[in-house]
C-alpha cells in the first residue's frame, strides 16, 4: 500500500474511534434518587413591599436587619439637600457637623472624625463621587434632627 491509499483508511479509524468515544461518554445509567442537600446562603438582601394606600405589608424579606445607605438612600439623601437649599435652610457654604454615629460608618467614607464639618457643596460631591456614608449620614443628621427624623423626612 502507498502512502496517499492509508490517509482514506486513517480517517474512517479516526472517525470509527471517535464515534467510539462519544458513545462511551454517554452515561445510560438512573439519576441517584437523592440529591445532595446545599444549605440557603444567608441572606444579603432585604426588601419589603408596602401598599400605599392601606399601609398594609404585602411582602418582606430580612427587612429588619441592619444595612448601610445604599445608593438610593444617597440619592434621596441628595434632594432632600437640595429641596433645602431651593427653601434657603442651608447654603453651599453652610457647615454640617459630623457626629461620633457619622463618623463610624463603614466604608465607603471620607473619614471625617466626631467634631469635624464639612460646607455643603463639599458634601454633596462628597456623595456624588465618592459614596460617602459618613457625609450621608451627617446631612440627614443635619436635615432631620437626627438619622430616624430623617428617614421619616424620605
Amino acid at each position: 500500500m502507498s502512502f496517499p491509499r492509508l490517509f482514506p483508511l486513517f480517517q474512517k479509524i479516526l472517525a470509527v474511534l471517535a464515534l467510539a468515544a462519544m458513545v462511551a461518554g454517554c452515561s445510560t445509567t438512573a439519576p441517584p434518587d437523592s440529591v445532595l442537600a446545599v444549605p440557603a446562603p444567608p441572606q444579603k438582601y432585604a426588601a419589603i413591599v408596602v401598599d400605599g394606600k392601606s399601609g398594609k405589608q404585602l411582602f418582606e424579606v430580612n427587612s429588619t436587619a441592619q444595612r448601610y445607605p445604599a445608593s438610593l438612600t444617597k440619592m434621596m439623601t441628595l434632594y432632600l439637600l437640595f429641596e433645602a437649599m431651593e427653601t434657603g435652610r442651608v447654603t453651599k457654604e453652610t457647615q454640617i457637623p459630623v457626629s461620633d454615629h457619622a463618623a463610624s460608618q463603614p466604608p465607603t467614607k471620607m473619614r471625617f472624625r466626631r467634631g469635624e464639618t464639612i460646607d455643603v457643596d463639599s458634601a454633596i460631591r462628597a456623595i456624588v463621587v465618592k459614596s460617602a456614608n459618613d457625609v450621608a449620614v451627617a446631612v440627614g443628621e443635619y436635615l432631620g434632627g437626627s438619622e430616624d427624623q430623617f428617614a421619616a423626612m424620605m
